[in-house]
């Protein structure tokens, strides 16, 4: 059976690594963007070149509109969907919570929290053997700022991740019986442009001395362990958060 994979956010950082090691395992691949058209016909040209299939989508997944015409385009594209990675987030610049504002609050749980809920539903129509599907499996990226809440930088996202954490849980039992593994990756601080969004560029490298590691994380490192859990050989994986952090 042919494999088809849509990564949201697939044209950067995580979401390009996982697109590429997608390819390389059979899949074919559906590079999500919102606004960097160019970056996600790189990463579908590079998937070209080693002989995969892939194609660039844009949707914006906080807004419903856009993700159902993106799940038909995948459907018209590639055929039936068989996995889904919500990956796209988005980071504003750090602050406090006392320096939040309404707009940016929407903004963040709009592309962080109901954007994976929206993509989850539309996955799960394509999927549920109740609805005629082959079952499938979802990742969902939350983030180790679950742990710490993202005092003075970025409690909203923290916040919106947490989220991400508790619909992981939650959608994993229902979704279960119908074939359908949902499990979560949790990474740590990663080498990708988010930290630029929050005003930071070089944040890893200042943190990275509290990573017993010692090091930040490469995105192909997060990809891989988004990989494995699609895979059959996660076959029994189902409500899992895996924490790829550096052991912090």
């Amino acid at each position: 059976m042919k494999k088809v994979i849509l990564i949201t956010g697939g044209g950067r950082g995580i979401g390009a690594a996982t697109s590429l090691l997608a390819a390389q395992a059979g899949y074919h691949v559906a590079v999500n963007y919102r606004v960097n058209q160019d970056a996600a016909n790189e990463v579908v040209s590079k998937i070209k070149e080693i002989g995969g299939t892939a194609i660039a989508v844009r949707a914006d997944v906080a807004i419903e509109e856009d993700v159902v015409r993106m799940f038909r385009e995948v459907d018209e594209k590639l055929g039936s969907l068989t996995a889904l990675v919500n990956n796209a987030g988005i980071l504003q610049k750090q602050c406090k919570v006392i320096d939040l504002d309404g707009p940016r609050l929407q903004r963040i749980f709009a592309a962080n929290s109901i954007g994976p809920i929206l993509c989850s539903r539309e996955a799960i129509k394509r999927m549920s053997r109740s609805n005629g599907g082959n079952g499938g499996a979802i990742v969902n990226i939350s983030s180790t700022a679950i742990k710490h809440g993202g005092a003075f930088e970025y409690a909203d996202y923290a916040a919106s991740k947490g989220a991400v954490e508790v619909f992981t849980l939650g959608l994993a039992k229902e979704v279960a019986p119908e074939g359908i593994r949902v499990n979560a990756v949790r990474p740590g601080s990663v080498y990708t442009e988010i930290h630029t969004d929050g005003g930071e560029p070089g944040r890893v490298d200042r943190i990275k001395d509290g990573i017993p590691l010692k090091r930040g994380g490469q995105p192909e490192e997060i990809a891989k362990a988004v990989l494995w859990l699609i895979s059959d050989e996660a076959s029994y994986c189902a409500g899992s958060i895996l924490d790829v952090s550096g052991g912090k």
